[in-house]
């Protein structure tokens, strides 16, 4: 089992569709979300996602070929 601490950040295009649902949905795998911010242009999401090593990380490639940026965060606490 494998858990990745990772910032989302969505593009304007991207904002308004169902993301980390469709995520969850395809790869089996499942997000904590620990802090979020939503606005009209851009939104971005701090979560720890869990799965399956081999889902984890499809997972977040296929965020990063949708357009959402991934950056792994380790292990910084978000204050």
């Amino acid at each position: 089992m494998k858990q990745e601490r990772l910032k989302l950040t969505f593009p304007e295009n991207l904002v308004k569709q169902p993301i980390i649902g469709r995520m969850v949905q395809e790869f089996d795998v499942m997000p904590n979300i620990r802090r979020a911010s939503v606005e009209e242009h851009v939104g971005w999401v701090v979560c720890e996602l869990g799965g399956d090593d081999d889902a984890v990380d499809r997972a977040i490639e296929w965020l990063h070929n949708i357009g959402v940026q991934v950056d792994r965060l380790g292990d910084v606490v978000e204050g």
